[in-house]
Order: structure tokens, then C-alpha cells, then sequence
């Protein structure tokens, strides 16, 4: 099954001295360039429920990225909003998460969407705060597991895949945990829960172990062996290098392919057998500054890649 190349949407408006805020144009732009997909962020200027409330204009945006030769390769949704001061996805009452969540849903489906995406948000150290130890961690794996065990039967009702995708800025960012979240998730009953295994996210939690609270939790193999221990628990997967460093937001440095430390050789054909049931590599430049000045570069890495192991 060949590969299709697709791109976060949220790289051209994060960190960009001009960013690109109308879609149509992102989408035109991305098309000239030969992609196949774009990943949507649905949040802040681009498409999300409020700006295309009703199906009509959805099914208007669904048609604009086909009529570009695209597809949607999956959903971010802005669902950050749910951590303190305001509801968190650890509090003892999911509802307000789970409703916007439901949202998002439906409107990913009317998009013909079928890979929905979730973060922990909380920061790291949240145990360590007054809240969190209010919470206390054991409570608070409890709670992220039976919310994420809701989240997933929703996606479910609509033929929906949903991804956690684990970093360094967020809560839950040691090996161990990833793999009990996943896990316990999976085991109420949710085949279509899964991890998305970002590979510049996944150096920074296995080899680097960068923001882990308390003592670091590291991998000898890094990243790929991280990626053997996830292997049928993958369900959408992100492409971008690492150099080892977090950004001014805490997080992972997303740089721009070959100029990391990540062997790509030995990522992509471990990749194609980590379980995941669909073609799309989904490059992420996000926070990296002039993301369109290696926007082509990115696809050029790719196809040599795509060309000896996925055409």
C-alpha cells in the first residue's frame, strides 16, 4: 500500500511571522507542492464547528479539499481549554470534556474524518501542584483512562479511530505510563484507542526523557525500541526529526528532516509493521519558524523514503 504524504495545518499559523490563516489557500499552496492529505487543527483561524456549524458547510469544505486532490489525514481538536483554571480532563465531572468532545466528533465525521486526536494537557509536574495532589496520580490515571474509555466509544459511533498523542509538555510523559494508559484503555473494550507515535516526541520521552518528574525513565533503544514495545497499539503516526532539544513552548523541537539525530532507515520500515490499518505519513512542523521555507524539502525527504519502502 503506498504511502500519502499529509501535513499539519497548524504549522502555518504557529510561530509564523505571516501565517497562512485562510484554508483555501493552505490548501492550494500544499497542492502545487504534491501532497495528498492535510492533518486539520481545527482550532484558533482554521475549519472547526463553529466556523462550519452546520452539515452544508461542512460537506462545502469536504468538497474544497477533494476538489484540491486531498483528504483529510485526521483531526486535532481543540479540546486544551479542559485544564485548570477552567474544567480539566482530570476532574471527578467529565461531562463539559466529554460534550465538546462529542462535538468534534460529529464534526469530523461530517468532514469524512476517521482519526481523532487527544492530549493529557496538564503540565508534567501537575502532581506536584496543590490540584494535582488534591487529585492525587493513582485517581488521576483512573480518570484519564475512564474518560478516554467514553471518548472512544464515541468515536466508535462513528466509525472513528481516536490517537493519543504523547510529548514531553504534557502529563504522562514516561514510557511506562504511555504503555498503562494505552493499555487500560484498550482493555474496557475500545480496539479503536490507540497512541500516535510522533517520532520526534517519541526520542524526547524514551531517549531523552526530557520534563519526566522524579527520576528519569529511559529506553537503551530509544525511540525505536519505544516503537517495538507500542507495536499494535499504534493508531496514527507523525513524521518530523529531532535534535534532542524542547522548544520555547516546553515541548519538542520539531526540526525539519536531516537535520536531527533520527535515522529514518530504520523508523519507516519498523513503522509500516506497528499495526497501524491506514497509508497516511502526516509530517509535523508545528512552532518550527517559516514552516512553508521547508515545506517542499519535507516531501522531497519522504519520497525517497516512500519510494524504497512504501510505493
Amino acid at each position: 500500500m503506498s504511502a500519502r504524504l499529509s501535513i499539519g495545518s497548524w504549522a502555518y499559523i504557529f510561530n509564523q511571522e505571516s501565517p497562512t490563516n485562510d484554508f483555501h489557500v493552505l490548501l492550494h499552496k500544499l497542492h502545487d507542492l504534491g501532497y495528498e492529505g492535510v492533518e486539520l487543527g481545527a482550532f484558533g483561524v482554521h475549519p472547526t464547528p463553529v466556523s462550519h456549524p452546520t452539515k452544508a458547510s461542512r460537506e462545502k469544505l469536504r468538497k474544497e479539499v477533494a476538489d484540491h486532490g486531498m483528504g483529510f489525514s485526521g483531526i486535532a481538536v481543540d479540546l486544551w481549554s479542559f485544564k485548570k483554571p477552567g474544567p480539566s480532563i482530570l476532574d471527578e465531572n467529565p461531562v463539559p470534556y466529554m460534550s465538546a468532545f462529542l462535538g468534534f466528533a460529529q464534526f469530523a465525521s461530517d468532514l469524512g474524518i476517521n482519526i481523532i486526536r487527544v492530549d493529557s494537557v496538564e503540565s508534567p509536574d501537575f502532581f506536584s501542584t496543590e490540584e494535582g495532589k488534591k487529585i492525587g496520580y493513582e485517581q488521576g490515571i483512573d480518570r484519564i483512562i475512564n474518560v478516554w474509555d467514553k471518548c472512544s466509544k464515541i468515536s466508535a459511533d462513528y466509525g472513528m479511530k481516536l490517537t493519543w498523542e504523547f510529548e514531553p509538555g504534557f502529563l504522562f510523559n514516561k514510557p511506562s505510563e504511555v504503555l498503562r494508559i494505552v493499555e487500560g484503555v484498550k482493555a474496557k473494550g475500545n480496539p479503536n484507542f490507540g497512541v500516535l507515535y510522533d517520532t520526534c516526541h517519541a526520542h524526547m520521552v524514551a531517549a531523552i526523557g526530557a520534563n519526566q518528574p522524579g527520576e528519569k525513565e529511559l529506553l537503551a533503544g530509544g525511540a525505536y525500541e519505544f516503537l517495538d514495545k507500542l507495536k499494535g497499539k499504534i493508531t496514527h503516526v507523525h513524521l518530523i526529526d529531532s535534535d534532542g532539544s524542547l522548544n520555547e513552548h516546553n515541548t519538542s523541537t520539531h526540526n525539519p528532516f536531516g537535520t536531527g539525530h533520527l535515522d529514518f532507515h530504520k523508523l519507516i520500515p519498523a513503522l509500516k509493521d506497528c499495526g497501524v490499518d491506514h497509508n497516511w505519513w502526516t509530517i509535523d512542523l508545528c512552532f518550527w519558524p517559516d514552516a512553508w521555507n521547508v515545506t517542499a524539502q519535507s516531501k522531497t525527504f519522504l519520497d525517497e523514503y516512500r519510494a524504497k519502502y512504501a510505493s
